[in-house]
């Protein structure tokens, strides 16, 4: 039995609908690799279900369909991941009707899940100095990571970006990096901020050159291999020096990203100036932070107004 169930409009094939889908997500909004293969998960894992239970295809879907399975499979996972798949399927059924493959959209009365505001995890300024400081920075490999980690919180990056840099995305005159996201369809300049330019000169300088013997390659950071270090390998860093620095709190190199835009906001930048340096397409994502700006908001109130 074929993974996605029958075909549709003659040979086109339900695989080939969910690839040219996936396809627009990459053309159209630039997205990771990282996100295509959520939505492609999702649907997959749908489409399996729709096939199983109903003897359907995914273009044969109906609304009672859709809320069946999100009963079934969402009744013992949390409220995001439930609306996160239903935000893909939502998705590819609105593509499938400008393509003309359906006449009306399955999702189109579905309520997402109720959840409870999210607030990310993140670091304090004390904290996030501590874990700059732990590399050792007199050797090749702790030059290396303390450039890693200085650039990660001095942009906000998100770790593929990171990893994915190329010594030719820095420019040491102007400050910034560029930033590619989602195959080159968007792009972006942050300021990296005169700490994170230094150690980056400093490790282009003393540490790169040792760590490239014998390559040929533009990736900026490098792994032992003298090839581009995987996300994998700079988590498995970053908790290294976690555990050097002592540093209790729950982390990831995606903490350090939630601290770039807390410590940011905390010091009075605007949520949308974050929202450009984080590269988030839509204003919503960043306003998970807005608990930061009202909590800055009352102390400056309680600080300034004369009846606080």
């Amino acid at each position: 039995m074929p993974l996605f169930g029958g075909s549709v409009r003659g040979s086109v094939s339900i695989p080939e609908i969910v690839g040219r889908f996936v396809e627009a997500l990459w053309l159209e909004d630039g997205l990771s690799d990282n996100t295509i293969d959520a939505y492609r998960r999702d649907l997959v894992q749908f489409s399996q279900w729709l096939q199983q239970t109903h003897q359907k295809t995914l273009t044969q879907a109906q609304q009672i369909h859709v809320h069946e399975w999100m009963a079934q499979a969402h009744a013992h996972t949390s409220a995001s991941t439930a609306n996160r798949r239903l935000a893909s399927l939502r998705r590819f059924f609105l593509w499938t009707r400008r393509q003309g493959l359906m006449q009306e959209d399955p999702c189109l009365n579905v309520m997402p899940a109720r959840q409870g505001q999210r607030i990310p995890s993140t670091l304090t300024e004390q904290q996030v100095q501590d874990l700059l400081d732990a590399p050792v920075v007199e050797t090749a490999y702790g030059l290396r990571d303390k450039a890693m980690l200085e650039v990660l919180y001095a942009s906000g990056l998100r770790v593929t970006e990171l990893v994915s840099l190329s010594v030719l995305d820095v420019s040491i005159n102007d400050g910034v990096v560029r930033v590619v996201h989602g195959k080159g369809a968007k792009e972006r300049l942050v300021p990296l901020g005169e700490q994170a330019l230094d150690w980056i000169e400093q490790y282009l300088r003393d540490s790169r050159p040792i760590l490239s013997v014998g390559h040929r390659t533009n990736d900026l950071f490098l792994s032992s291999r003298g090839k581009a270090m995987t996300r994998q390998a700079f988590w498995q860093l970053v908790r290294k020096y976690a555990l050097k620095a002592d540093i209790q709190a729950p982390l990831s190199p995606h903490v350090l990203r939630h601290a770039f835009a807390t410590h940011l906001l905390n010091h009075g930048a605007d949520l949308r100036v974050v929202q450009l340096l984080l590269g988030h397409a839509d204003i919503s994502t960043t306003q998970i932070y807005t608990h930061v700006a009202r909590e800055r908001l009352k102390q400056l109130h309680a600080r300034h107004h004369p009846r606080a």
